[in-house]
């Protein structure tokens, strides 16, 4: 057998997408967490993850026996301003220093994807979020953050080996788009595959929603469900777990319509939560309900059936490719709100059982060593064509 892999993964320290610089050690979207999780499970791979920050970190030298990390500090005139040339040139420098076999981009949102493309490497991408229909769809400004991250998207797609893709709608988007595609899946985060405590009855059952409170997530139109629901003096309650930003017109509209509905006792909004406090609400409830109006993919729907939870959701995005084949996974047209207040409406009364078999049919989708090995069949199959 020859030597393995050497892989670098070009992903975002969220160190610096939180602007948490004092943190002394990387973290990251938790999907690329999720596949790094995979990589360190089935070895077989030198990992090299490498990302930017705008400020000096500290950093260890390895997150995992075969996963290496590497911080490289990039002042802000090399970011959004300059096309990320700051990053892309010092990438270039650490990856012309490390040689891999394959560079992966992780994401056209920020630098990953350009820093990919210009490696000097073979390459491949991740779409996470759909970066070009998101800004077409919300009619991004020009000039603006996301109409400039659509179109370094497009010009990173036509120059890449190929692109993973983790639906059949993001795969939909970025065929006409690129060279080759792989519908490849996120991988869950393998405390979502941790055995489930015993969990008392209620007499008021919850029902979950999560996601960043804002327009795409619909928070607003679900509480319109949630007091309807109330006015049938259903027992329930709806709990809303999220980042919530008071300055954002969406996010000021939400903390105002759900005072009432909190006073009455159906709705609370708890925040941001942890990894293990996320898990602990899961597992507390009974149902989880998602319902934007685009998703890429749509990770944490699968999270929630991974841990037993019925679902009710959207028919559109990523979400299908989730639900598809989940016994009792609830879909929905997308602008169907009576018909989601009275299916709730109906389970609730039916006294709100979860899901049996979902938990399962997560775990054979997509524990991460599952889609860690699939990264490595694309990538010996793209190193083998180069």
């Amino acid at each position: 057998m020859g030597r393995p892999l050497k892989i670098a993964i070009l992903t975002t320290d969220n160190r610096e997408h939180n602007g948490d610089y004092g943190h002394p050690v990387p973290y990251f979207g938790t999907a690329p967490e999720a596949l790094l999780q995979g990589f360190a499970e089935i070895g077989g791979a030198e990992i090299h993850v490498v990302s930017c920050t705008r400020q000096p970190v500290s950093s260890p030298e390895k997150i995992a026996d075969n996963i290496w990390y590497h911080s490289l500090h990039v002042p802000k005139l090399g970011w959004m301003r300059t096309g990320f040339q700051g990053c892309i040139r010092a990438i270039r420098k650490k990856l012309k220093e490390l040689q891999p076999d394959i560079v992966h981009g992780q994401g056209t949102e920020r630098d990953c994807a350009l820093s990919a493309v210009f490696s000097g490497f073979p390459n491949v991408l991740t779409i996470h979020g759909n970066i070009a229909e998101l800004a077409r769809l919300f009619g991004a400004r020009i000039g603006s953050y996301p109409w400039l991250a659509a179109r370094l998207e497009n010009f990173a797609l036509r120059r890449t080996a190929g692109v993973f893709c983790n639906s059949a709608y993001t795969e939909g988007l970025v065929r006409p788009r690129a060279q080759k595609v792989w519908r490849v899946p996120n991988a869950l985060r393998r405390d979502f595959f941790a055995a489930a405590p015993a969990t008392p009855g209620r007499s008021r059952f919850v029902l979950l929603n999560v996601g960043v409170i804002s327009e795409r997530k619909r928070q607003l139109e679900l509480l319109d469900v949630a007091q309807a629901l109330h006015r049938q003096g259903l027992p329930f309650e709806l709990h809303f777990i999220g980042r919530l930003n008071p300055a954002d017109p969406y996010g000021a509209a939400f903390r105002e319509r759900m005072k009432p509905l909190a006073a009455a006792g159906c709705v609370r909004h708890l925040g941001e939560l942890s990894t293990g406090e996320l898990i602990r609400q899961f597992d507390a409830a009974a149902g989880f309900v998602h319902f934007p109006s685009e998703e890429a993919f749509g990770l944490v729907v699968a999270e929630a059936l991974a841990r037993g939870l019925k679902f009710f959701g959207a028919r559109l995005g990523g979400i299908v490719d989730i639900a598809e084949g989940v016994p009792g996974a609830e879909l929905l047209a997308g602008d169907d709100w009576a018909g989601l207040t009275a299916t709730l409406a109906q389970w609730i009364q039916q006294g709100h059982p979860r899901s049996v078999a979902a938990a399962q049919i997560m775990r054979d989708r997509y524990a991460p060593d599952t889609i860690a090995r699939r990264h490595l069949e694309i990538y010996r199959e793209v190193v083998g064509n180069s």
